[in-house]
Parts: structure tokens; C-alpha cells; sequence
């Protein structure tokens, strides 16, 4: 991944737990309101209204007007709505990239096969043709060789025809 890659996502994942922890305060406060004054316990990574074992209070008033308040929750709406829509974003880009990735090795499985196939026919032209050279030549019929042609047996024989003597 490239470096501004990196900033980016770095930068998304900030303003993501930006988001979250506004809507974690919203929540919280609103949970504060209901209770009217009753002490929040901290224990461990969760908050509960009883103590527990090795748990701390917490204050949880909320000193901001309801106006801040309804600011910081339209923050946070619009913030999940961007995260939401970087999310889609980084979803459709995945698709393409993968929809790429997977048309080229395709095109690549067929191409690997048309070369197989064209590497085959070349074999078997080159077979034929070397069985082609090595068979033996036949001599025709029609042929008609000196002296050595008869002896190796190349052409039969023909009969001559005896000319009959010419009357006078």
C-alpha cells in the first residue's frame, strides 16, 4: 500500500472512532438523564449503575447545553453517514478489483490453453512429416530406369512386343 493509501485509511479509521466514540458519549448521556444522579461504576472496559469488584465511579455529567448536545449528535450522524459512504466506496472498489483480477486470469487460462492446443498441432505436422521423410519412396509404373533400376527391382519388367517382319 502506498504511503498516501495508508494516510487515508489512517484517516478514516480516525474520524470512524471519532463517530463512534460521539455516539458512545451521546448514549451515555442519555443514560445519565434517566437516571437522574445515580453513580456509574467503571469495570473494566464496560460501565455499569452497581459497583463491582475493583471498579471506579465515574462522572458521567454532561456540563454541554442541550444545543451542544445536538450538535455533537448531528456530528456524529454526518460522520457515520460519511464512514458509511467510504465503506461503500472501498466495497465497490474491492469488487472491481476483484472482477478485474478474476476476468484476467480467465483470459489467461485460455490463452494458456490456445497455446497448448496450437504447440499440439505443430507436434503432430512435425510427426507426420517426419514419418512422411522416412518412409521409403515408391517408384511408378511408368518409370523406366537403365540397367540398375532392373536390378534393384524397382519396376517389373515388360514384355517386349515382337514386331512382325514387314511383307514385300
Amino acid at each position: 500500500m502506498s504511503n498516501s493509501k495508508k494516510k487515508t485509511a489512517r484517516t478514516n479509521a480516525a474520524k470512524n472512532g471519532v463517530a463512534i466514540l460521539l455516539v458512545a458519549i451521546s448514549t451515555c448521556s442519555t443514560g445519565v438523564f434517566a437516571q437522574h444522579g445515580a453513580q456509574t461504576w467503571r469495570c473494566g472496559n464496560t460501565y455499569a449503575d452497581r459497583p463491582c469488584e475493583g471498579g471506579k465511579t465515574v462522572k458521567v455529567d454532561d456540563p454541554r447545553s442541550e444545543q451542544d448536545r445536538r450538535a455533537a449528535d448531528a456530528g456524529a450522524r454526518g460522520l457515520q453517514a460519511q464512514a458509511d459512504q467510504l465503506e461503500r466506496n472501498r466495497l465497490s472498489q474491492e469488487k472491481a478489483a476483484h472482477d478485474r483480477d478474476h476476468r484476467a486470469a480467465r483470459e489467461a487460462r485460455s490463452d494458456a490453453l490456445a497455446e497448448r492446443r496450437l504447440a499440439m498441432s505443430e507436434q503432430r505436422e512435425r510427426e507426420r512429416a517426419r514419418k512422411a521423410a522416412s518412409e521409403p519412396r515408391k517408384s511408378s509404373m511408368s518409370f523406366s530406369g537403365g540397367p540398375s533400376a532392373k536390378a534393384a527391382g524397382d519396376a517389373p519388367e515388360r514384355k517386349k512386343k515382337k514386331r512382325k517382319p514387314a511383307a514385300d
